[in-house]
């Protein structure tokens, strides 16, 4: 099974280079984030065209999180499990796809240090975890994917001075996604490439792509039973390429099942 992330910035920005790409690529399940769109507006039609059912949640101009499938797409699930407070924006949405559990997440940016954001971002990586806890089992095929705002180590970022005072490397974030990590889950592209300089995230401006000025900050976790049967991860650098690309990379992993 090829599953894959991406951060579109914009579903219908993006819409003829997410087609072009679902073509060529093949993936089975993809994870997407940052639609923008509200779920009546979503293109079902023209994803349903190239075999693909589509499992959207979404809130309009902002946030909005997705899954696309050609392995089954059943017991989907918008937001957290009902147990655990309810989150006002469209950030995970979770469905079953050929006997794993995908999760789609869109981590909140948390702006800066200081601002209540960042307090909600923390809060929403600890509620994940008892989203997985009311859901799911370790021993469980899951896959937990998407845009993460957070860079593990500072291999994975382009230039840790630059980020200093910053958010996406404070050691609170980087601990609440140990947190995600611990419950049972696997950053099979970290285990497999030990480089710095593997990132999935380019910035617009000043050129950062060109100059490989980037952060990694979408990935795929996996539990147990899945990271011992990946065969495959990378980032697909040349989707970031070309015109009106996002600025996000998609990430892929494969796994034998």
């Amino acid at each position: 099974m090829l599953v894959a992330t991406w951060n579109v910035n914009s579903l219908n920005a993006r819409m003829p280079r997410v087609e072009q790409w679902l073509a060529e690529v093949q993936p089975n399940v993809v994870c997407l984030q940052e639609t923008k769109l509200a779920d009546e507006a979503v293109p079902t039609d023209v994803f349903n065209s190239l075999g693909y059912e589509v499992a959207h949640h979404g809130q309009g101009q902002w946030n909005g999180v997705a899954i696309l499938s050609n392995v089954g797409l059943d017991d989907v699930v918008d937001g957290f499990d009902p147990s655990l407070e309810p989150d006002t924006d469209a950030r995970l949405i979770s469905a079953s796809c050929g006997g794993v559990r995908i999760h789609s997440v869109y981590v909140p940016n948390g702006r800066a240090v200081d601002d209540d954001h960042y307090q909600y971002k923390l809060s929403w990586l600890s509620r994940l975890v008892a989203h997985l806890d009311a859901t799911a089992k370790p021993s469980d095929h899951v896959v937990v994917a998407g845009d993460w705002n957070v860079a593990p180590e500072d291999r994975d970022v382009w230039d840790r001075a630059s980020f200093e005072g910053l958010t996406h490397v404070t050691d609170a974030e980087r601990s609440a996604v140990a947190a995600v990590r611990h419950w049972g889950l696997v950053d099979t592209f970290r285990q497999r490439y030990d480089d710095a300089g593997l990132f999935s995230y380019y910035d617009y401006q000043a050129g950062r792509f060109h100059k490989r000025q980037g952060m990694r900050i979408d990935y795929l976790l996996a539990s147990e039973s899945l990271a011992e049967r990946c065969r495959l991860d990378l980032v697909d650098r040349n989707a970031r390429k070309g015109t009106k690309p996002s600025d996000h990379a998609p990430v892929l992993a494969r796994y034998d099942i």
